[in-house]
């Protein structure tokens, strides 16, 4: 297994500082879906613009929708046939469409 790059003080300061702000951007978007100001097609259309949000796991930003928990979120992920490791980036246009329409029923 390789070993990871050497990276001088500066370097891995401003990398753990990139990482720091995106998970501190993740955990305010997931709090907004928890409180209602943003919905899931408004978040599925900033992860298209969006680096950060694009690689967020699918299954963590339905478990912050209310009303559904860790169990309703991995059973319609299971009905639909989205992995549990698979992130927003990663959804084709069919299981974004099919996640809409579950959650719109519901």
């Amino acid at each position: 297994m390789p070993l990871p790059p050497q990276l001088t003080p500066d370097q891995r300061k401003a990398a753990l500082a990139k990482a720091g702000a995106a998970r501190r951007q993740r955990a305010e978007l997931k709090d907004k879906l928890k409180m209602g100001s943003l919905t899931l097609r408004e978040l599925f259309d900033q992860a298209e613009r969006d680096e950060v949000v694009g690689k967020m796991k699918v299954l963590t930003v339905l478990e912050s929708l209310p009303r559904l928990g860790k169990v309703k979120a991995r059973r319609l992920m299971d009905e639909i046939g989205i992995s549990d490791s698979r992130r927003i980036q990663g959804l084709g246009s069919k299981q974004r469409e099919a996640l809409f329409a579950r959650l719109t029923q519901a």
